[in-house]
């Protein structure tokens, strides 16, 4: 037996021999449907890592360097389709296998699958949020008032990134006219966790207590090299629980893992979902 059929069937068995599933997800899920992901095959950035909370906060360029490249990006990004991996992942939910889903992704690409109960840990690009008030927005329609405070800028391509924007460079973001709060004037933001900015303590409680009430931990795509994804790594190993990992490179926590396939998502997770419906 060949070894990347040797990985499935340990896979299979992994499942069948853990049958409450706690998944973790990340970016080399959602690669598939046309995302970049972040970190090459060694764990190092592709590309300049993303703007950390306290840039956009303080710099009016940063942010507008920000909107411009979401301006850009998000006509693509916003229709963006979940991948067989997402639908296979979902086919393992509706087998009772996986009994809580927490994803990295800000794409929302597990719930147009149809899975239930997602865990967002990162946040939802969808929505954006008005640091002073609270305000929440669908993107789509930020989107528009963007267009109508900036029709200049319509038009632009570029390579689109991970974060949902696009790699514009040498432009005058100047000149790029970013729509504060209606209601309050405050600043508008995704509805994502920045770098340098906690993920909210409810949100980490809650997957946490999913996480302990497992029998496993699955980790799907991630690299874990963001520590609030690896901390579940280290939880799970700290109660006890073997951690498997399906991945195209290193990941942070290959030390605590009893098992280990190579492959791409969206070539793996259907075979397995097929072989467990059978």
């Amino acid at each position: 037996m060949d070894k990347p059929l040797r990985e499935l069937a340990a896979l299979q068995s992994f499942v069948l021999d853990h049958p409450r599933l706690f998944v973790l997800t990340g970016a080399g899920c959602s690669t598939a449907s046309g995302i970049p992901d972040y970190r090459d095959a060694g764990g190092a950035w592709k590309r300049k890592p993303p703007v950390t909370i306290q840039a956009f906060r303080d710099s009016a360029l940063t942010r507008a360097r920000y909107w411009a490249r979401s301006f850009v990006g998000w006509p693509y990004f916003g229709h963006v389709q979940a991948n067989t991996a997402h639908h296979a992942l979902t086919a393992l939910q509706t087998q009772g296998r996986i009994a809580r889903l927490l994803t990295q992704n800000v794409d929302r690409l597990h719930q147009k699958a149809g899975s239930r109960e997602v865990i967002d840990l990162h946040g939802r690009l969808d929505e954006v949020i008005c640091l002073s008030c609270g305000l929440r927005e669908a993107r789509e329609a930020y989107q528009q008032t963007l267009i109508e405070r900036n029709p200049d800028w319509l038009g632009l391509s570029a390579d689109y990134a991970p974060d949902g924007d696009a790699d514009l460079d040498e432009l005058d973001f100047s000149t790029f006219g970013v729509p504060d709060c209606p209601r309050c004037g405050g600043l508008i933001k995704p509805d994502v966790v920045f770098f340098g900015e906690n993920v909210p303590k409810s949100r980490v409680d809650e997957a946490m207590s999913a996480l302990v009430a497992a029998d496993a931990l699955l980790v799907v795509g991630s690299s874990l090299m963001v520590y609030s994804g690896y901390r579940f790594a280290v939880a799970a190993a700290r109660h006890g629980l073997p951690i498997a990992a399906i991945n195209l490179g290193v990941t942070r926590a290959d030390s605590l893992l009893s098992l280990k396939a190579v492959a791409a998502c969206d070539l793996v997770l259907p075979m397995l979902s097929a072989l467990l419906s059978s």
